[in-house]
């Protein structure tokens, strides 16, 4: 099959339109970051308003990382609620209808200024945290499920790209100049409403997931017209072949709840790599770097922080781009390891930067020089890889439990890093990327012995191979000893 005549129209628009849900997912992650002394400087005037009293630092401090933070835990939320509407509204309308959050999240954090009202803000963050959660679910998903098998690598990279570019997007809004200003911050924390508007009217021109109608809906020539216009072809022959595949395989394995995916020894292994894949991407410490880039540039004596800060962003979108043309020649194994090797060596150049500052003035240089090469290994591995690979581990009938246990994980560990950094960095200071450079080795280990590679496979080969480890397991072993040499073989 020549890649070239699969790269349609219609395809390009439906992924386009879907990754705008990822690109407000990073532009919400990014926008904090700048405006932070002005947000607090706001929080601060409310509060004297109020109260009559100045805030208290820890009071500052806590406002602050609940408003960084909430916006995970509306992502938990909103990933552990994917399965609720996929599966009934279907991929494309889910993301249509995710976006009255996008349109409430902008009014409530747009208007919170004028209504002097620091919970608004919250609140805001919270709701867009759940449309974030939701499109974390549904954008990969969706991309996959038109992608053809030999472009599923490189499209489905494009979700974290949308994440990185909008991450950029955030990082130059927030500069001074532009909308990160004690009178535009508002504006720009209720930018979202401009792509929610734009995703409104695209993804209606796109169609639902061919899977979706053919496995879930059971139409099977609305399937047949999707994809002739998704791949441009009227051939749709072996598109439709390993479809019916995957839907005779789900006849036989029905619908997968989130509690029997936990209890079934045929998932363990899958569901432990979808999991750990997700934690090796977000307690790596890009975050860390993402949420506290300023104020690590700061402390390393850079003139221009936020400027540092959006060559980062520069830097993370080019390396995403890179990962895009290379994903699918190199395969997903071994960039994830790739990745994580690379981050654990800027993470120890990153650290004895910022122990040596003092003595050395040029070590700031070094240390601007670790961190962006700390986001580039990031988008070259742990970036992208574990959003679509957990769509590629299993089938459909456990997919969107899966998903959704995956995304729970990613954001879970999101929270953590973004309410307990600051205050881990007040304990260790110039140490605290000790903690990221173990953690990146032990996921290093682990991709190396547990991960297979599913470059070039179907859905169903790659849940095959799955199959075979457990029945082979199973010859030997009852499910309670292969249960605890699971949890043996991870150390």
């Amino acid at each position: 099959m020549d890649s070239g005549k699969q790269i349609t129209f219609p395809l390009l628009l439906s992924v386009g339109a879907a990754v705008i849900g990822s690109l407000q997912f990073g532009y919400n992650t990014g926008v904090i970051n700048a405006p932070q002394k002005i947000i607090e400087n706001f929080i601060n005037g409310t509060w004297h308003d109020r109260y009559n009293e100045e805030i208290t630092k820890n009071s500052l401090t806590a406002i602050w990382s609940i408003s960084v933070s909430i916006f995970s835990v509306g992502g938990i939320f909103g990933s552990f609620s994917v399965g609720l509407f996929v599966n009934r509204l279907g991929r494309r309308n889910s993301m249509l209808m995710a976006n009255i959050l996008a349109f409430i999240a902008a009014i409530l954090m747009g208007f919170s200024k004028m209504a002097s009202s620091w919970e608004m803000l919250i609140i805001g963050r919270f709701v867009i945290g759940l449309y974030s959660g939701l499109s974390t679910g549904f954008v990969p998903m969706y991309v996959g499920e038109v992608s053809p098998t030999s472009l599923r690598g490189a499209l489905g990279t494009l979700h974290q790209l949308g994440i990185v570019v909008g991450i950029l997007i955030a990082q130059v809004f927030g500069l001074e100049s532009i909308m990160g200003n004690s009178n535009l911050w508002p504006l720009l924390l209720g930018f979202t409403f401009v792509p929610a508007v734009i995703q409104c009217i695209l993804l209606p021109l796109c169609p639902e997931s061919p899977r979706f109608l053919l496995i879930n809906k059971n139409e099977e020539n609305k399937a047949k017209t999707v994809l002739k216009k998704l791949r441009g072809t009227t051939d749709v022959s072996a598109d439709m072949q390993e479809m019916k595949e995957e839907s005779r395989q789900m006849m036989r394995e029905k619908k997968v709840t989130i509690v029997e995916l936990f209890r079934s020894p045929l998932y363990r292994q899958p569901l432990l790599i979808a999991v750990v894949l997700q934690l090796s991407q977000q307690l790596s410490g890009i975050n860390a770097v993402f949420y506290y880039s300023t104020r690590i540039f700061e402390k390393a004596g850079v003139e221009q922080p936020v400027y540092a800060t959006i060559g980062a962003g520069a830097v993370n979108t080019a390396f995403t781009v890179v990962s895009l043309f290379v994903v699918e020649r190199a395969g997903r194994r071994s960039l994830h390891l790739l990745g994580l090797l690379g981050m654990a060596g800027s993470a120890v150049l990153m650290t004895i930067a910022l122990a040596l500052l003092e003595q050395l003035k040029w070590m700031s240089y070094l240390s601007i020089v670790a961190i962006f090469a700390f986001v580039a290994f990031f988008e070259i591995g742990p970036g992208p890889i574990p959003w679509f690979i957990v769509a590629e581990l299993f089938s459909q009938g456990p997919r969107p439990s899966a998903i959704a246990v995956a995304g729970f994980s990613n954001w879970t560990a999101n929270f953590i890093v973004g309410m307990g950094f600051q205050y881990i960095e007040e304990l260790c200071g110039a140490y605290v990327f000790v903690i990221f450079i173990v953690l990146l080795l032990f996921f290093f280990i682990f991709t190396y012995f547990k991960v297979p590679e599913t470059k070039g496979r179907t859905f169903d080969e790659i849940a095959a191979g799955f199959r075979q480890t457990a029945v082979t397991g199973g010859e030997k072993h009852s499910p309670e000893e292969l249960n605890s040499l699971g949890a043996d073989s991870q150390l």
